[in-house]
């Protein structure tokens, strides 16, 4: 509804005139007529913009858009991508300086950071009714 509804406009001066020519002892009933009007207009207006949002909404989910944050895939998966390119050098360092025992220690640690982010993060030990549904199928 704009600010200057031409026919709301016209409405309040039909009330007016009518106003004028039945006198005050119909004020109150030609004011409630009015502000009825008015209050159609309002609701008019608001159920166009509530479903205008909703179908702005659904087609966002349609779509398959999800908002970047907490839980996208960067900040899923950044820690699992960086574990695995360190592994390389990591286990180098390991069986050169221990030989298998140092591999074995490497990976222990590089899983054991995993699987530390992933129970922290909810990623791995949330229940199953919890997940979203982008997570695991199942």
């Amino acid at each position: 509804m704009e600010a200057r509804d031409p026919e709301l406009k016209k409405e309040l001066a039909a009330t007016l005139q009518a106003r004028g020519e039945l006198g005050a002892e119909y004020e109150t009933a030609l004011i409630d007529s009015f502000l009825e009007k008015v209050e159609q207009r309002l609701d008019t207006t608001l159920d166009r913009r509530v479903r205008r949002q909703l179908a702005e909404q659904q087609m966002t989910v349609a779509r398959g858009a999800r908002p970047a944050g907490p839980g996208s895939f960067g900040e899923r998966h950044g820690l699992g991508i960086v574990s695995l390119v360190m592994a390389v050098p990591l286990s180098a360092i390991g069986v050169v300086n221990a030989g298998i025992e140092g591999l074995v220690v490497a990976w222990l640690g590089i899983v054991g950071v995993n699987a530390f982010q992933a129970a922290r993060g909810g990623g791995l030990f949330r229940r199953r009714d919890e997940r979203a549904p982008s997570d695991w199928n199942g």
